[in-house]
């Protein structure tokens, strides 16, 4: 089997659910060693009265009988134009096309990215399947034909979206967004920044800080989070001060 060998890994659960947050929850997040006090960031937050379900059980004993090898292998996402999120995924965020297939009887091909390095790829197409069968964390971008030719944005994103909606009302989707982990939020951010991505949240933005949000072509949001403890700085690439924040917001609103 295949293990993805990268500095930044890949997380395709979605991270963060729409809870309402404590002080102790934010604080969570956050380094002791940070200047940011838990006096600022509790400010305008209160405590949830929302019965939180007791989940201990999930995190130990055996993983349940006849799935010891199974793989959480990939997300899908339907791409608008496939040489848009290729440079995204493998020129900005860092992964390698693992392998891809193309379906001209039905008009669609899918291309398989994930955070490898090239030299670990296989030359042969059934090698190449193999290691993509068996590496944890791919990205599936699923291509339309044609769908490049359309103006705007073409897919859903999930995230109070109007996109596909023929009323034109914002969706309360579910899927929220992938994510990756970086050794450093902020020097990512910045390198991002040059490249010309676009933020939905800076690592300062809004009430946690040290995490970031940034868009791929298609308008899904990346999560950017630390591969260690989350340690704020003062300011960020975009200029927002890590003191002071609007506090969590629901994205699927």
């Amino acid at each position: 089997k295949f293990s993805p060998r990268c500095t930044m890994r890949f997380v395709s659960t979605v991270a963060l659910a729409a809870v309402a947050l404590t002080s102790s929850t934010v604080s969570a997040f956050v380094s002791p060693s940070s200047s940011i006090t838990k006096a600022s960031i509790s400010t305008n937050l209160k405590m949830s009265e929302v019965e939180q379900p007791d989940v201990s059980a999930y995190m130990s004993g055996a993983r349940a009988e006849g799935t010891e090898n199974y793989v959480m292998q990939q997300t899908m996402v339907r791409v608008k134009d496939p040489k848009a999120s290729l440079d995204f995924y493998c020129n900005v965020l860092g992964f390698k096309l693992i392998m891809y297939r193309e379906f001209p009887q039905w008009e669609f091909n899918v291309y398989f990215v994930a955070p490898v390095d090239a030299s670990t790829i296989p030359e042969g197409e059934d090698e190449r399947w193999t290691m993509c069968m068996n590496t944890p964390g791919c990205l599936e971008l699923t291509w339309n034909y044609g769908s490049e030719k359309e103006e705007g944005l073409v897919y859903n994103t999930g995230n109070a979206d109007s996109t596909g909606v023929s009323d034109g009302a914002n969706v309360k989707g579910g899927f929220g967004h992938i994510g990756i982990t970086v050794p450093n939020v902020y020097r990512a951010c910045e390198r991002f920044k040059e490249m010309g991505v676009e933020f939905h949240k800076s690592p300062n933005g809004g009430g946690m800080k040290g995490l970031a949000f940034i868009k791929d072509p298609d308008g899904y949001l990346v999560e950017v989070l630390p591969q260690g403890k989350m340690v704020p700085e003062a300011i960020d690439c975009m200029g927002v001060a890590a003191e002071g924040g609007a506090g969590y917001k629901d994205n699927s609103k």
